[in-house]
């Protein structure tokens, strides 16, 4: 619970305490290896949405426009929807390519980080763009360290870098348990895209 000068006034254990808190954007990481950090960062834009938030979206590696959550946001006035991918680097085969299109992204993205009318930025898929080597971390971070104070960022992919891990306020990895692909089922339109 925080009080109006937003300190916080109680603590896990029952313990209280009187510590002020600081008000700013905050840098979320969803990494690993199990489903559901894009749909964990999509429902932050719906959440962020119905407090009257401005939202951009940029979809590095994924390519499909007829997803359910693309054809739903970005028919919202508040959203800004981008997605710049050419399919997953195992169906392009095209290195080159890939480079060059993420670099496009990331321009996108980088624009969207300067432009504080955006309350929250949702980078889905940037993670991949770093580790296969078509961006560079140190570039990415010093682009997210110079983003307006209180814009909020959320960054979703597999295996993330430690000096991501570092600068993000929050990171969340999720794991594998079960998944029904590997009991044969395929993707299922309304659950993966």
């Amino acid at each position: 619970m925080n009080d109006e000068a937003g300190r916080s006034t109680c603590c896990a254990g029952g313990a209280s305490h009187q510590k002020t808190l600081a008000e700013k954007g905050v840098l979320l990481l969803l990494t690993g290896d199990g489903k559901g950090k894009s749909s964990s960062a999509f429902g932050m834009i719906a959440r962020a949405l119905g407090h009257g938030m401005r939202v951009g979206v940029v979809q590095f590696i994924k390519s499909r426009t007829d997803a359910g959550e693309v054809v739903f946001f970005s028919s919202l006035p508040n959203v800004e929807w981008k997605v710049m991918g050419d399919g997953f680097t195992w169906v392009t085969q095209n290195r080159a390519q890939d480079t060059k299109t993420a670099q496009a992204a990331w321009n996108v993205a980088k624009n969207m980080l300067q432009d504080a009318s955006f309350d929250l930025v949702v980078l889905d898929e940037l993670i991949n763009t770093i580790q296969y080597g078509y961006l560079d971390a140190n570039s990415v971070i010093r682009d997210l360290q110079s983003r307006p104070d209180m814009q909020h960022v959320v960054i979703t992919g597999r295996g993330a870098p430690p000096a991501l891990i570092e600068l993000a306020d929050t990171v969340t990895e999720m794991g594998p348990i079960k998944h029904a692909y590997e009991n044969g089922i395929r993707a299922q339109r309304g659950i993966e895209w």
